[in-house]
């Protein structure tokens, strides 16, 4: 499943997530990708450990917890700290798979990616080329975004970045282990609950809600680790 989350941050949010940026140290990205993907990556990336990148990355939980659509579509169980990466000056990040399991840096923990997210922090008109594309059984799909819009797409995709010609392209990327493992239940509990979450609006008093909302948490039941 492929969305697009719209608004996840808030103009004053993109704000101040940039100002922040702006104080944090930045590194080749290569230094957090694996063999085959470190082939293809040219990027810089805020240093995870770096208190003003930390900041941001809190700010954005934040704003996830309590984003409906996200919560609907993702039911996570674990949040990877999201991270912060920028490319400008022809920089690109070849066709690759993201690590199934990600360490936590500095941590035990252990995060099996699901789901991956980029979260855009740069305006389309203030960039060239720098669209994430996506392939899947129908094709490749290029994702170029509003700065606070973020895209969720399975973790098992292959996707690139095409190179950026000109300007600047400054995004968030992290990972979602889901309580629902397959990307196929995912999908089919999502379509359910806005489903339900339509028939709530447009006709309360219907008595097959009840009925709804059952199969619904029935089939989490069934499917769900937590």
């Amino acid at each position: 499943m492929l969305l697009r989350v719209p608004g996840l941050l808030t103009a004053a949010d993109v704000d101040r997530c940039r100002q922040l940026l702006e104080a944090a140290e930045w590194t080749d990205g290569r230094v957090t990708a694996g063999y085959q993907a470190r082939r293809v990556k040219d990027n810089i990336q805020a240093q995870e450990n770096h208190p003003a990148a930390r900041e941001a990355a809190d700010l954005i939980v934040a704003r996830l917890e309590r984003n409906p659509l996200f919560l609907s579509a993702a039911l996570p169980l674990k949040v990877f700290p999201p991270m912060f990466n920028c490319y400008e000056g022809g920089q690109t990040f070849g066709t690759h798979v993201d690590t199934a399991i990600r360490q936590v840096a500095g941590t035990p923990h252990r995060v099996r990616t699901d789901l991956s997210a980029t979260l855009f922090l740069s305006a389309p008109e203030d960039y060239e080329g720098g669209e994430l594309t996506i392939e899947d059984t129908y094709g490749a799909h290029p994702v170029k975004l509003a700065a606070g819009d973020m895209v969720l797409y399975p973790g098992t995709s292959l996707h690139q970045v095409r190179p950026v010609t000109s300007g600047r392209r400054l995004a968030s990327f992290f990972w979602i282990q889901s309580m629902v493992r397959h990307d196929h239940q995912r999908a089919t509990l999502f379509d359910l609950d806005q489903a339900i979450q339509q028939l709530a609006r447009d006709v309360p008093e219907q008595a097959a809600l009840v009925q709804l909302t059952n199969v619904y948490h029935n089939l989490l039941r069934q499917w769900a680790e937590a």
